[in-house]
């Protein structure tokens, strides 16, 4: 069941990168994605 969750996880980002590029927004979807990534590493590092 974990592998499926992943799997459409993985389908839902592929077809919101493609909705991006279609809609010209993909430097905005890239910069909140990064953004996104160094706050889940921040807030990791404090409840550790």
């Amino acid at each position: 069941m974990n592998g499926f969750r992943s799997l459409l996880y993985a389908l839902a980002r592929l077809l919101g990168d493609a909705n991006a590029v279609k809609k010209g927004r993909v430097g905005r979807r890239v910069a909140r994605r990064v953004t996104g990534r160094g706050a889940g590493r921040l807030l990791g590092k404090f409840f550790r």
